[in-house]
């Protein structure tokens, strides 16, 4: 059974009865990212109210070796349910997304409203890298707010690209594991079989 709404989430609004993340703005009825923002502001990404005391960030082994998270934080309260259905975390999703590639505008097309504050597009290499590959291994780190620290793009200072992880970690959890490739699991299988081995 999922986790109920969290109490900070009540006034988020819903699509198929469940909340839709902060970091989801909707510009010109177009999904965008706010993740600059929520990383700027210390915002949870779902929730986008201030972070308090502790916090989690979604950790894989390719933002541990980089030393930094490239998503927003989440509350205490927030992470659960987040973990519980967001199909990548909770195991549903096998695969990451083909994604095209997104013209100027992070809605995927240009904005003609001049007054508009577009969030700015941060090109994820990560994304293009991922697209279409087993699912990783997925953790959620607890880490004190007061070692809050963000990792500047190397040639834009001033845009943050995560949250380090060079920091004391509180807890750890395993939120999922990778998804083997197609011949490592017949391998695993053949393996399991020759040891009599349940799966």
């Amino acid at each position: 059974m999922s986790p109920a709404i969290p109490v900070r989430c009540l006034a988020r609004p819903l699509a198929g009865g469940l909340v839709v993340p902060w970091v989801s703005l909707i510009h010109n009825g177009h999904a965008v990212l706010g993740a600059r923002r929520a990383f700027l502001q210390r915002l949870c990404q779902i929730c986008s109210q201030p972070l308090q005391e502790r916090f989690f960030v979604i950790v894989r082994p390719a933002d541990q070796q980089q030393g930094y998270s490239p998503e927003p934080a989440l509350h205490p309260e927030c992470q659960p349910y987040t973990a519980a259905n967001c199909p990548m975390l909770n195991g549903t999703a096998t695969h990451y997304r083909t994604r095209p590639v997104l013209a100027s505008h992070p809605a995927g097309r240009p904005c003609t409203d001049p007054s508009c504050p577009c969030p700015e597009l941060t090109p994820d290499e990560g994304h293009t890298a991922r697209s279409g590959r087993p699912a990783d291994r997925y953790e959620a780190w607890m880490i004190a707010t007061r070692h809050y620290r963000l990792v500047p793009h190397q040639e834009k200072p001033d845009v943050p690209v995560g949250i380090s992880l060079n920091v004391p970690i509180l807890r750890k959890r395993i939120l999922r594991e990778a998804v083997l490739p197609a011949e490592h699991a017949a391998l695993l299988d053949l393996l399991r079989t020759a040891l009599d081995l349940e799966p």
